[in-house]
Order: C-alpha cells, then sequence, then structure tokens
C-alpha cells in the first residue's frame, strides 16, 4: 500500500512547500543537489537525518533512495513535537486538542466488558484527559483485542469521534501489524479474502461463501522466517474483528499463542500480533500523519535464536 506520510514522533510534518517533479530515475541525493542549488551537501544531509526531505509525501532519510519519474520530490518544515508519555499500561504517542494515538502493551483490554471491569485503555486515558479538566472525555473509535499490543486511536470529542468512523475507510491510509506465525507461508506474500461472521459464543468463523458474512481483505508478506516461525508484515483492507487470526488461521499458519484459532504453540507467553503502523489523513487538518513502532522484542528473539 501506498504511504503517504510523516512520522510525527520524529518532530516531521507534512511539506509545505511546492514539489519538484522527478524526470528520470536517479539517486536522491544527487536530485537534491542539482534541483536545490542553494543547499551545500552537508546541509541535504541534515535535512535526510532530521525527516525533511519528502517523496511523494512520504519522509525518506537515506541519500541513495532510488526515485522514479513521476515521483514529486518536496523539502518540508521541521516542527518539534512533545515526548511521548508514558501512561500505566501504554505510551501517548500523539496529542492534539482532538485526537490521541496511543501505543498499548499486550493483555490491557480497550474497554470494560460484562466480564471484565479491571483497568482498560479507555478508562485510563479517560482518568488522563480529566486530568486537564474534569469535563474532558474520550470517545473510542476502534479497538485491539486484548492481547494484542500496538497503536490506537482515540478521539477526544464527539465531533471528531463521527468524523472518524463515517470517514474511516477515506481518512485510514494504512493499517498494518506484524504477526508471528507457526512455520512458513507457502508463498512468501499475498492477499487473502474470505466472508467472516461471528457464533453465538463470540467466535469468528470464516466462510468463501458471499451470503454468509461480511467481506474481510488480508495482505501479508514475510519479513523473516526460520525452521519453527514467520514475521509477516499484515495489511489490512478491511477491519472485520478477528480478522487477521482468523485469516492466518484458514492458512494453516495460525498466530502464536492463538490457543482459539488453532496455534498450539505459545513460545512468547502472549498472542504475536501487534498493531505495527497507523497512517490517516487528520479529518480537521487535512494532514497526513503516520506512526510506526519498534518491532516487539519478543518477537525478534525468536529469529535472533535461530539465524
Amino acid at each position: 500500500m501506498k504511504q503517504k506520510s510523516s512520522n510525527p514522533r520524529s518532530g516531521s510534518k507534512k511539506p509545505q512547500a511546492p514539489g519538484i517533479e522527478v524526470k528520470k530515475q536517479e539517486e536522491l541525493m544527487k536530485f537534491l543537489l542539482a534541483n536545490y542549488p542553494d543547499k551545500s551537501r552537508n546541509k541535504v544531509k541534515s535535512l535526510l537525518k532530521n525527516r525533511q526531505v519528502f517523496v511523494d509525501d512520504r519522509a525518506i532519510t537515506q541519500f541513495n533512495h532510488l526515485l522514479k519519474p513521476g515521483q514529486i520530490v518536496t523539502l518540508g518544515k521541521n516542527t518539534p513535537k512533545p515526548a511521548a508519555r508514558q501512561v500505566f499500561g501504554m505510551t501517548i504517542v500523539y496529542e492534539d486538542k482532538d485526537l490521541i494515538v496511543v501505543n498499548k502493551k499486550a493483555g490491557l483490554l480497550t474497554i470494560a466488558t460484562d466480564n471484565e471491569k479491571r483497568d482498560t485503555v479507555y478508562s485510563i486515558l479517560s482518568d488522563y484527559v480529566k486530568e486537564q479538566d474534569e469535563k474532558n472525555k474520550i470517545f473510542i473509535v476502534h479497538r485491539l483485542d486484548r492481547e494484542t499490543s500496538g497503536l490506537m486511536l482515540f478521539a477526544k470529542n464527539s465531533k471528531m469521534q463521527g468524523l472518524l468512523q463515517e470517514s474511516w475507510k477515506q481518512t485510514i491510509s494504512e493499517r498494518s501489524y506484524l504477526a508471528v506465525i507457526d512455520g512458513q507461508m507457502e508463498k512468501p506474500e499475498g492477499t487473502y479474502r474470505s466472508y467472516l461472521f461471528e457464533s453465538k459464543v463470540f467466535k469468528v468463523h470464516s466462510s468463501q461463501i458471499p451470503e454468509k458474512g461480511k467481506e474481510a481483505i488480508t495482505h501479508y508478506s514475510t519479513l523473516k522466517s526460520n525452521d519453527l516461525y514467520s514475521l509477516l508484515k499484515v495489511t489490512l483492507e478491511t477491519g472485520r474483528k478477528n480478522q487477521i487470526r482468523v485469516h492466518l488461521q484458514d492458512l494453516n499458519h495460525p498466530i502464536i499463542g492463538d490457543k482459539k484459532y488453532g496455534s498450539t504453540s505459545n513460545p512468547i507467553g502472549r498472542l504475536g500480533l501487534h498493531a505495527w503502523i497507523l497512517a490517516f489523513k487528520h479529518p480537521l487538518t487535512g494532514e497526513m500523519v503516520r506512526f510506526e513502532t519498534s518491532i516487539p522484542g519478543s518477537f525478534l528473539k525468536l529469529f535472533s535464536q535461530q539465524a
């Protein structure tokens, strides 16, 4: 999926100046020096390091990045952002007057259920915003399973919640996950489509019959693999409940630790699923923003042990 984004955690933002169209295939450094003669080589290196060079609105840091004809190269401004703030069970990676993006730990519920009344992402963030003003509230936009870690987006007012939910498909440009699966895929990358429906006991099932459920489309590519496990990048085209977990079970390579959907292994003591990348167009400012977390160390350890 094409990414048109910047990374707010890095302090970069959407470029402001007009861009320059690429006419021929060449390395980024050569292009910049030729088209911005007022910039020295050291200045260009600094712009790259500070994520102020954008190719089709995506921040690029590699000087040897290969440009293609038709792409637009733009220099942007760097606006410092507040440092990430730690709160119980999560990190607040971005916040403005309308939105909060958090990176949650595995084991933390999004919102309370009839059976679970303990601390949740929702209750923790509600307490957090009320510290600033007791009238403040938090509004849920989407959810992650309790055992899934990673990025979540919340609204700070009902207007923003409505804007996000009404235009979710148009607003979200990328939702990518990391999944550690048992074994290796027959094809290192691919797309899987099925129709999902939920049973009376709240388990999601998959069918190839359209009338039986809602369409779900999942794209995957293999990042690492060894004899026992594979690390996949999984990108959602649709966002159905338990979609990734069910689809990987369908493909006979369930996520590790996912007993509910077919896994018999649990080498890291948790579900091997992490919400890795979240990119979207801010409904009010129009800015394209992108957040990417670190790969969980427990995931990487499985592959460092068996190179």
